[in-house]
């Protein structure tokens, strides 16, 4: 099925432009300065109507958890994490003053810090960079939507904390269907973002088109150029996270969820046989038995992905 009826030349109503500046799992990242002043970034997101709820300062130290922590962490007292900016909230992105960093990824990794004890001297780096740099030793983890995929588990530990995955938009007027199926793709411009699963599912399966015109992969490091495309016709739909999705469209007119396509645990990235993983574990779980990673999900409308129990570096969910 194809979208190359539909008039290009309709007037759509303008996008909010939540800019991202390179990609989560699920497409999210920023300009990989690094030590730039964030204020000062083409990254930095102009979204005032982020939700900005206190849920995690009244949160206190829980001792067993701590004390699975390595002797060395325990004695500095902190860790450093490398966040990846940008993409569809609930992704992490800048508030009006380009200053104050907020997203579920954030709340997550401030609230497991809490119970912890421990300080996390935040980083933000570009989503292609960081788990290359956790091998390396450069950062001691890593936030950014990252699912846990078969190949990435052969190189990185993780520990889960939500249930994201790949979904798929398009424009109120399309007519397409829920695509359960990436045959239903052949023939169409299929916009998404550069280095992430979603890239890599989409090359990897052109094949299924097969005697058919194969669909082509638009890709782009800035959220904001996704929506342009799909708004000026020259993309028919955007893959992306499935909770970015439905928060585009819940934020934006002109738009419309058309379905999951393939679900994934999501977690904090460590390198291989990290030492931290238990007691990162430890403390999401601690989260849920409290009622604060309810209370985190209520905030980013995000009950739909909550998970039981967090698991250290799972097999790739088949759902």
């Amino acid at each position: 099925m194809s979208t190359s009826t539909l008039s290009r030349h309709r007037s759509f109503a303008t996008f909010a432009l939540i800019t991202a500046t390179a990609l989560t799992l699920t497409s999210c990242g920023s300009d990989g300065s690094g030590g730039s002043d964030p204020g000062t970034r083409t990254g930095a997101a102009k979204n005032a109507d982020l939700p900005t709820t206190d849920v995690v300062s009244s949160l206190a130290k829980d001792p067993a958890a701590a004390a699975l922590l390595p002797a060395e962490v325990r004695g500095s007292g902190e860790l450093t994490l490398a966040t990846s900016v940008g993409g569809n909230p609930p992704g992490s992105a800048y508030l009006d003053d380009g200053k104050t960093l907020v997203g579920q990824d954030v709340d997550f990794a401030d609230a497991v810090a809490k119970v912890l004890g421990i300080e996390l001297k935040r980083e933000v780096a570009s989503f292609e960079a960081i788990l290359p740099a956790l091998g390396s030793g450069k950062y001691d983890l890593g936030t950014g939507n990252f699912g846990v995929t078969e190949e990435r588990r052969r190189t990185i530990d993780f520990v889960t904390y939500i249930n994201d995955g790949q979904g798929f938009a398009a424009r109120e007027d399309s007519d397409l269907p829920e695509i359960k199926d990436l045959k239903q793709l052949c023939g169409l411009k299929v916009a998404t973002s550069a280095g992430t699963t979603f890239e890599a599912t989409l090359q990897d399966n052109k094949k299924v088109c097969d005697g058919q015109k194969a669909y082509s992969v638009q890709t782009y490091s800035d959220q904001s150029a996704i929506w342009s495309a799909l708004q000026q016709g020259r993309a028919d739909v955007v893959m992306s996270t499935i909770n970015g999705l439905r928060y585009a469209v819940s934020h934006q007119k002109g738009l419309k969820f058309l379905s999951e396509f393939h679900r994934l645990d999501v977690g904090f990235a460590f390198k291989k046989n990290t030492p931290l993983a238990p007691a990162f574990q430890a403390a999401v779980n601690k989260l849920i038995e409290d009622g604060t990673y309810d209370k985190i999900l209520a905030k980013w409308g995000t009950k739909g992905s909550a998970i039981k129990t967090s698991e250290i570096s799972p097999p790739e969910s088949k759902g």
